[in-house]
């Protein structure tokens, strides 16, 4: 990116800060003698006290005049962190970047537990150990390529046949891997009501587990967002809710067919779908296959065709509200 681009946007501020989270005080654990620092006596570290946890950690980019009035936020998916939106794996600028050109102030969210949003001891405070994704589950999962195709050495031919996802950079997508805990979605959800009180309303992009959690927010808290765009969400909640309030996109990738996995997902979604404009709800679905678009996986935003994907989820926050 040149100097001029970055220039255009005339930033006023990057900056960041916590949302949500508690104080939790842990007793009876014994001190223990550790060294702390390379090449430093150890010392002894007393581990009883008082512990905040329960956090998002919220990274904002803020523009002099933002041509929008209104910020558009996102939030990541399963075992991944904020960077999902900031740069795609082969070196290119992300839909974070992408939106401030069109003059939104953004706001990139890590998740509770996930990245800059920090840990919390366990099994003293998260009573369950975590989940690790491996470069095998992404390849499958993230419908790049059939399991039996899966090899340790990424090669690109060995993808779906015109996949846009680029393989040679596999390792540094698959670097973004942070541990997760899956029971944790009701404090990541009171701590994303936290950040959207302080800045809110937003617009919403969010991703695959991100999606659902996206879904039940709007549908408990519609004050909250002026449009939610889901893209390839996990599932989709029991109930609507308050959910027809607020405009939602439902953004879909290729290679759904090959995937028993996401044809459930997918099903389970396309029902809540019609549920919600069966309520009159404002809602639209893009199908990139259906509309000529071929070879997207799970992760359109790092696909090398991420800035076309983006432009129709642009368009559509157009027609919902003049920027």
């Amino acid at each position: 990116m040149g100097n001029t681009e970055l220039n255009s946007l005339n930033l006023a501020e990057i900056g960041s800060f916590f949302s949500g989270g508690k104080i939790v005080t842990l007793a009876g654990q014994p001190a223990r003698k550790v060294q702390v620092a390379r090449n430093a006596e150890a010392r002894l570290v007393d581990l009883n006290g008082d512990y905040v946890t329960g956090q998002i950690y919220v990274q904002y980019v803020r523009q002099v005049q933002p041509k929008c009035n209104s910020p558009i936020m996102f939030w990541h998916g399963g075992a991944m962190t904020g960077v999902t939106w900031e740069t795609t794996p082969d070196g290119r600028p992300g839909w974070q970047m992408y939106f401030l050109r069109r003059g939104f102030d953004t706001y990139v969210c890590d998740a509770v537990e996930r990245g800059r949003a920090g840990w919390s001891p366990y099994p003293e405070i998260y009573d369950t150990a975590p989940i690790f994704r491996t470069r095998n589950e992404a390849w499958e999962l993230f419908r790049f390529g059939k399991s039996d195709h899966y090899s340790s050495d990424a090669d690109p031919s060995q993808g779906y046949e015109g996949l846009k996802f680029p393989l040679n950079s596999l390792d540094l997508f698959c670097s973004q891997f942070v541990p997760r805990w899956t029971d944790h979605a009701s404090i990541t959800l009171e701590a994303y009501y936290s950040a959207l009180e302080k800045i809110g309303p937003v617009w919403l992009v969010a991703h695959s587990q991100g999606g659902n959690f996206a879904l039940e927010a709007v549908a408990k808290r519609p004050d909250l967002f002026l449009g939610v765009v889901v893209v390839e969400p996990a599932s989709a909640p029991d109930k609507l809710g308050l959910a027809n309030q607020v405009p939602h996109l439902f953004v879909w990738g290729d290679y759904i067919d090959r995937s028993v996995t996401w044809q459930g997902y997918r099903k389970q979604v396309d029902q809540y779908v019609a549920e919600l404009k069966g309520t009159g709800g404002n809602v639209k679905v893009i199908d990139l296959p259906k509309l000529g678009i071929y070879g997207n996986s799970h992760v359109p935003m790092m696909d090398t065709n991420s800035d076309e994907v983006a432009h129709h989820i642009y368009h559509w926050i157009q027609s919902c509200m003049s920027c």
